[in-house]
């Protein structure tokens, strides 16, 4: 059943009901049941090098488990399989990798850069790692619960962001994914003709402005302007078009009015809250989930307070949108 953010939960693959396929490739088919219900075909794909992944996918479209591997021993051969399934699936996740921070850190550089958050709690010692901190001893209670894509108040927003579980709840705490490739493919085409050539306005003080001293914010506006992206992103590796505006960081819609700004906004975040297009991870201390920002949003749930979640993340700078 879907819950309060329109999240579904997933099959613990951990326990497969039917033999692991190793880089499974899941393809829209057009198998007839007889009462014209959309089916899925299955191709299945097998590298041929010495290392191939074992990649179990959580949904039809959107997420899957990587098993039998090593975070920190990864040679070219399996980065790149690792790269194509990242780009397939959209958000990877990795269980029992009792790496050191400086291992998170040099995995997340294999696929670029590291950015600096400028308004995030941030390890002392490695500035390129986030910390998100609530409940237990650390008397915070913030949590980003609504759905968005990191950091898109940036010129060049983050390609993707590779997260880890260091102290984790009892219960509770899960992440939530949206595909907003197939929230996109969903809508109907009057409402891709109205949007597509639609442009957004994304600011950083609609979530961080508490964070920035009064005396600062004019300086830190300089730094950090409104950015103006296109509502509907192309992916510049895949090609496919998604959703990106998200309730945490778009303000409006440009150039239309207010009115038709809310209701455009709103139709595009019902969108994305389909359970339909949503996967969810339950956290394990040492897994690691990472998402291509480019085509997903995702959503954190607050029903672990007052227990304690300490989560590390690393964030791969990306481009342009387009």
């Amino acid at each position: 059943m879907p819950d309060s953010l329109g999240c579904r939960h997933v099959r613990d693959v951990g326990q497969p009901s039917r033999p692991a396929l190793r880089h499974r490739r899941l393809l829209p088919g057009h198998a007839s049941c007889g009462k014209g219900h959309r089916h899925w075909r299955e191709a299945f794909l097998v590298t041929q090098t010495l290392t191939t992944l074992d990649i179990r996918p959580l949904t039809a479209t959107l997420g899957a488990e990587v098993f039998g591997f090593d975070m920190a021993a990864l040679d070219d051969s399996t980065r790149d399989q690792l790269h194509e399934a990242w780009m397939e699936h959209k958000v990877l996740v990795f269980r029992d990798q009792h790496i050191s921070t400086e291992e998170h850190i040099a995995f997340g550089r294999l696929f670029g850069d590291l950015e600096v958050h400028p308004f995030t709690d941030n390890d002392e010692d490695h500035p390129e790692v986030v910390v998100l901190e609530a409940g237990g001893a650390s008397g915070k209670t913030f949590v980003a619960a609504g759905w968005h894509s990191d950091v898109t108040w940036r010129a060049e927003p983050s390609m993707g962001s590779i997260l880890r579980g260091r102290i984790v709840p009892r219960v509770g705490g899960d992440t939530c994914f949206a595909d907003a490739t197939a929230a996109y493919q969903r809508l109907t085409d009057d409402w891709k003709q109205r949007v597509d050539d639609l442009y957004a306005i994304h600011d950083y003080s609609r979530v961080f402005a508490d964070r920035v001293e009064p005396s600062e914010t004019e300086k830190i506006r300089a730094q950090y302007p409104p950015q103006r992206h296109p509502v509907i992103r192309t992916h510049p590796v895949t090609g496919a078009r998604g959703i990106y505006t998200n309730i945490g960081f778009t303000s409006h819609i440009d150039g239309v009015s207010e009115e038709e700004s809310r209701e455009i906004l709103r139709h595009l975040e019902l969108a994305i809250r389909n359970p339909s297009v949503q996967c969810r991870v339950r956290w394990d201390v040492d897994t690691f989930v990472m998402w291509d920002n480019r085509c997903v949003q995702h959503a954190a749930t607050a029903d672990f307070l007052p227990e304690h979640r300490l989560m590390e993340r690393v964030t791969v700078v990306g481009d342009r949108p387009f």
